[in-house]
């Protein structure tokens, strides 16, 4: 892949890697997305219903209301 590089230690391991981040932005992107995820895998998890509220509460979201039928 152009614009990334890997680092070997003396055993000829990869420990490590370099990106162009001109060439490859949405690489670095993706890869900083995943690890953020990772790291909040342990955190509780909010009800889509319960954000919306807050949301709606906070004039950051226009209230739904329920379709008429």
């Amino acid at each position: 892949m152009h614009g990334v590089r890997y680092l070997y230690n003396a055993n000829g391991k990869r420990t490590g890697v370099l990106i162009d981040l001109e060439r490859n932005r949405g690489l670095w992107e993706d890869l900083f997305d995943v690890a953020l995820a990772r790291g909040r895998g342990s955190e509780p998890t909010v009800a889509w219903t319960a954000v919306r509220r807050r949301l709606e509460r906070q004039g950051r979201l226009k209230p739904q209301h329920a379709a008429s039928t």
